[in-house]
């Protein structure tokens, strides 16, 4: 006959197994009606439901973003090193003309000596000047010997903002796009790859940037879904720069002409002349 302790243990035992195996029937049925999200899920169907409008029909507060001055012209200083010209933010200022009403000039700091005529004469010839009170916004570009771009505007308290990229995200935001979380930060990736790996890596990193482009171009027309963003400008201006164009593959080549049909590119162009 049986011990009863052992028996006891017996019937305990399988009481437990019975309820592992309810609750390993229960977490099945859930697992059917749950989905974990695949980190390297494709994002191009949200990039292409996040729409916005034209360029040409968006602009910004520029009280909201550059601060009231109670009528005052709000002033975009920039200085940047003639040795290293910030492309990206030519080609924005000639967006940004498209919008605004801009009081452009360039200056040479004392710092540097015998900048290019080119150089002096980016923004073109400044020819009618109208008082200053009917214009939108100045943009002041200063050849200076700076180790990297730095902006400043009519903030008194403002630090200044530092690097291509950062002003020249700065400066699209002027054209009053908004955009979505996945694809903001999307656009703000392939702006620090063009700045830090296609411009400033080794040939390495550059040829592996390419080809990351030239996949992302096989889905959409520029680099993030249906519309210009600033990524396109940064990385077409890094392409220009590392002198990379020649090697690029088809699907950039392709976007590469695409950007040039556009006017801001163009005047760039002939700048790099």
């Amino acid at each position: 006959e049986a011990d009863p302790s052992l028996q006891a243990l017996e019937s305990r035992q399988e009481e437990i197994l019975k309820r592992l195996y309810e609750l390993k029937s229960a977490v099945d049925g859930l697992s059917k009606m749950i989905h974990t999200p695949d980190a390297d899920f494709d994002v191009t169907n949200i990039i292409q439901t996040d729409e916005c409008s034209p360029l040409t029909k968006n602009k910004a507060d520029l009280d909201l973003m550059l601060g009231k001055d109670y009528g005052a012209l709000k002033d975009i200083v920039i200085n940047a090193n003639p040795s290293q010209p910030p492309l990206s933010l030519l080609v924005l200022h000639s967006l940004l003309c498209e919008h605004y009403k801009i009081l452009s000039a360039v200056h040479t700091h004392s710092s540097v000596k015998g900048v290019p005529e080119n150089l002096l004469k980016c923004f073109g010839e400044q020819t009618t000047k109208q008082p200053r009170h009917e214009y939108q916004l100045g943009f002041t570009l200063i050849w200076k010997d700076v180790p990297k771009p730095q902006m400043k505007f009519s903030i008194q308290t403002m630090c200044p903002i530092e690097g291509e990229g950062n002003i020249a995200r700065f400066l699209f935001s002027l054209l009053g796009q908004k955009y979505n979380a996945v694809t903001s930060s999307l656009i703000d990736s392939w702006v620090d790859t063009a700045i830090f790996q296609l411009k400033e890596g080794s040939s390495k990193e550059k040829g592996a940037v390419l080809r990351s482009m030239n996949a992302a171009l096989g889905k959409t027309s520029w680099l993030v879904g249906s519309e210009l963003t600033v990524a396109d400008v940064v990385a077409w201006c890094a392409l220009q720069q590392t002198g990379s164009t020649n090697a690029a593959p088809a699907n950039v080549q392709k976007w590469m002409k695409s950007c040039e049909n556009l006017a801001p590119f163009s005047s760039v162009m002939k700048l790099l002349k």
